[in-house]
């Protein structure tokens, strides 16, 4: 039996990229978090590259990740994004609830001057 709460999520990922799409001047932020770690992307879905990437792995945190390592990995992809020449995004919360670490990770990249 596959597991309910990642089969939801699942569903409603596809329905929320069915709704947004990433170019070269407004790429997708995509977010994956996983039991150790979260990650973070800015895709361009016309040709298939990501163009910056930030994760609480590189950051070599420690274990787990909390509210505020979320932050910094938004503050340190908004960074990358800005060496990169880009200011503005779609923000694409991988079918997770907009509330906790994916807020915390928005916030951090709205900090670090991402406009979404």
């Amino acid at each position: 039996m596959k597991n309910i709460k990642s089969s939801r999520r699942t569903r409603i990922k596809r329905g929320i990229r069915n709704k947004i799409s990433g170019t070269s001047d407004r790429p997708r932020l995509s977010v994956f978090k996983s039991n150790k770690n979260i990650y973070a992307q800015l895709i361009d879905d016309l040709s298939g590259h990501t163009l910056a990437s930030a994760s609480s792995a590189e950051l070599e945190a420690g274990k787990g990740v909390d509210v505020e390592l979320s932050k910094t990995v938004g503050k340190k992809l908004a960074e990358k994004a800005a060496s990169s020449g880009i200011e503005s995004i779609v923000f694409d919360r991988g079918g997770y609830l907009y509330h906790g670490k994916i807020k915390a990770l928005a916030d951090g990249a709205r900090e670090g001057g991402l406009k979404f």
